[in-house]
């Protein structure tokens, strides 16, 4: 969840390591004694940020001091975009794949390609090699590295499944065999038997595309970073067509569904399926929902196919302590998780050696079907992303806007997807 960002107040202290932050943002440079001062701002809650302040008192070096910035709730995103417009960026933010990519190739970010490139323990190599290589620009710098990693499938209610005599979805399970639970599920008496809003929101043409590449057909976008087109071919129309006919059936929640509180009612029983992430798990662990409940990898045709989506920390150009920063961005990637996720185990993260951390909290908690599915989700090879990276991005979903809920909707025919699709590639043509 992104936070908002204010100017800081007292930090969690110990050893003189984290100290308060006298200004909002801003790359701190080296103090006049010669030692570095490097900042940080997250969009994590305080609980999260308290857990990591705990975790950064292990940092040890007598020439860097970590001041964090605090973040209270609110629009990260527009604060962002206040420290970036004022050159204020702290040494290391908190940023998205989409973000890292703009900014990098802008030359807003410091490019750690060079001090990645090698075989160290803090290599490219000690990454999920799908992810470094997603947070590759066109001309192979790295201007953020990433940090935890999003896998998506369907949450499940174990007892909904069992009382409308279903077998519970499992890897390998089939598209078909959802779209046939969830009418079942909706036959039964739930309002609907799946919420996807990743199918009918303005990311729902990405996540459809697993459907194509799992049958063996094209994706919507050919790259989500680079793209030079967007394609709909017969297979991306007849996994459009069985979503249509799941919305008017009403086993699907229709475009404009409310999911403001969907964790909630899936957590009350309410909602028997659910596309989502595995953040999820963290606040079940938490909250104890009073159902049984269990998370499956995204459905299949053929073969598994799914979305990737990392989130990390970058960088901008102008920081006057690459080395002083580069250490603590090793520190937070291969050290603070794996001291913050055994209590709240929201993501796998993309530094290999701390995802034992990730990993063994799920165990603890009895989590196998989501330690099952986040690895099969990191495992398939077939993949896309969750939505453009590109600058022009919101030309691109003004027209998915356009188009793709009342298609869903039945409100405009499936040709009017190919409609969309030129639109889409006039957008493309024009910005390449």
């Amino acid at each position: 969840m992104k936070r908002w960002i204010r100017c800081a107040g007292a930090l969690l202290s110990a050893g003189g390591l984290l100290a308060t932050a006298t200004a909002c943002g801003g790359s701190s440079g080296k103090q006049s004694d010669g030692k570095a001062t490097v900042t940080l701002m997250t969009w994590e809650s305080a609980a999260t940020n308290k857990a990591i302040d705990q975790a950064l008192t292990g940092f040890h070096d007598p020439n860097i001091t970590v001041k964090r910035v605090d973040t209270p709730n609110g629009n990260y995103s527009d604060k962002l975009a206040a420290l970036t417009q004022a050159k204020k960026l702290p040494d290391l933010f908190w940023c998205g794949n989409d973000t890292e990519q703009q900014y990098t190739s802008q030359g807003l970010l410091t490019d750690w390609s060079s001090r990645l490139s090698d075989s160290s323990d803090f290599g490219a190599s000690s990454f999920v090699s799908s992810t470094m290589k997603n947070w590759k620009t066109a001309d192979g710098k790295i201007g953020g590295v990433p940090s935890l990693l999003n896998t998506y499938g369907i949450w499940y209610d174990v007892d909904a499944f069992k009382a409308a005599g279903i077998t519970v979805p499992a890897a390998g399970w089939t598209w078909d065999q959802m779209f046939d639970a969830a009418a079942q599920l909706h036959a039964k008496g739930a309002k609907y038997g799946l919420v996807a809003d990743a199918l009918t929101s303005t990311d729902g043409p990405f996540s459809l595309s697993t459907y194509a590449l799992s049958a063996g057909g094209k994706p919507f976008a050919d790259n989500v970073h680079q793209p030079t087109k967007t394609t709909i071919d017969a297979t991306y129309t007849e996994g459009v067509s069985k979503v249509v006919a799941g919305i008017k059936s009403g086993a699907i929640a229709p475009p404009g569904y409310d999911i403001s509180n969907q964790q909630g009612l899936f957590a009350a029983g309410q909602i028997p399926m659910l596309w989502s992430g595995q953040w999820l798990a963290a606040g079940f662990l938490t909250d104890k929902p009073k159902i049984k409940y269990g998370f499956a990898p995204l459905p299949q045709v053929t073969k598994p196919a799914t979305l990737y989506d990392a989130v990390g920390i970058c960088t901008p150009s102008y920081t006057q302590n690459a080395d002083a920063t580069f250490k603590v961005l090793k520190y937070l990637d291969s050290t603070v998780w794996t001291k913050v996720l055994p209590d709240s185990p929201v993501a796998a993260p993309a530094y290999l050696s701390a995802q034992n951390a990730y990993f063994g909290a799920l165990d603890k908690a009895g989590q196998t079907t989501v330690a099952a599915t986040v690895k099969a989700g990191l495992n398939t090879p077939t993949t896309i992303g969750v939505r453009f990276t590109t600058q022009w991005a919101s030309q691109s979903n003004d027209l998915i806007t356009a188009y793709w809920p009342d298609i869903l909707n039945g409100k405009k025919p499936l040709s009017d997807l190919q409609t969309m699709t030129d639109k889409i590639n006039d957008v493309i043509k024009n910005n390449s």
